[in-house]
């Protein structure tokens, strides 16, 4: 069964129909920049774009930088704040024609980590975690999504847990990256403290080989640490894998 998936982020939109059976893609992904400003309006024209681009008719699940609750953003990450209480399943499926799902960023990674890449199988506790822009992060018990974790936002070193060890932060600081393995290394073992999950996944950005051979082997967890699989594909699968729900509603 194919749906398509779409990912929002602060400089793109990507998007492409899923096998949802296999966690693969069945079109060549589409990229479509973000508008600025990245208003409802001007987002929702954009996703209605690229169900054109794809002639798609059925149900779409969406990736959204933002906490989802009921499909209502509640939060406003790197795209304009009057998405803040702004009903964004109903704009989107309003824009589209089409029923549409929509959760977390980050939590769509995760789903798609948990389902068809490194944690599937999993059934303890598995923090995955998305190092980019900022630092998003989804949080599974046996499996099950406990949604819109946001431990991102945690407080280190007197400020937001990714002003400090982001993706961003480390080029913004041009941060050598034994430096910069250190305050991921910080972040790591607050998230121990508090959590003490037996799997942490990296993915985002740092995912990637290039990026991994760099500072990966600095790091040291109680936690089995590994990285990723479907790096810039995973917030499209997972999102069009949790929006199976749309299918016999």
């Amino acid at each position: 069964m194919e749906i398509l998936g779409i990912d929002i982020g602060g400089s793109g939109i990507k998007g492409a129909p899923v096998d949802i059976e296999s966690g693969t893609l069945t079109a060549e992904r589409k990229r479509i920049p973000t508008p600025t400003p990245a208003t409802p309006e001007a987002v929702a024209r954009t996703v209605e774009g690229m169900r054109k681009h794809f002639d798609w008719h059925g149900p779409i699940g969406i990736a959204f930088p933002a906490r989802i609750k009921h499909g209502v953003a509640l939060t406003a990450s790197n795209i304009d704040p009057t998405w803040i209480g702004t009903d964004a399943a109903a704009l989107f499926s309003s824009a589209t024609g089409c029923p549409v799902f929509v959760l977390n960023d980050a939590d769509a990674a995760g789903v798609a980590s948990m389902q068809f890449g490194v944690g599937k199988g999993r059934n303890d506790l598995v923090l995955f975690l998305t190092f980019g822009t900022g630092i998003g992060s989804a949080l599974f018990i046996n499996q099950v999504l406990v949604p819109n974790s946001e431990l991102g936002h945690l407080t280190l070193r007197g400020m937001v847990a990714e002003h400090y060890a982001s993706d961003r932060a480390r080029k913004d600081g041009d941060l050598p990256w034994k430096e910069y393995a250190g305050r991921i290394q910080e972040y790591l073992d607050r998230l121990e403290f508090l959590l003490a999950p037996d799997l942490i996944i990296i993915g985002g950005s740092l995912s990637r080989e290039k990026k991994r051979e760099k500072y990966f082997h600095l790091l040291k967890t109680q936690a089995e640490l590994t990285t990723a699989l479907l790096e810039n594909n995973a917030g499209i699968i997972g999102a069009a894998y949790s929006a199976e729900v749309l299918v016999n509603t």
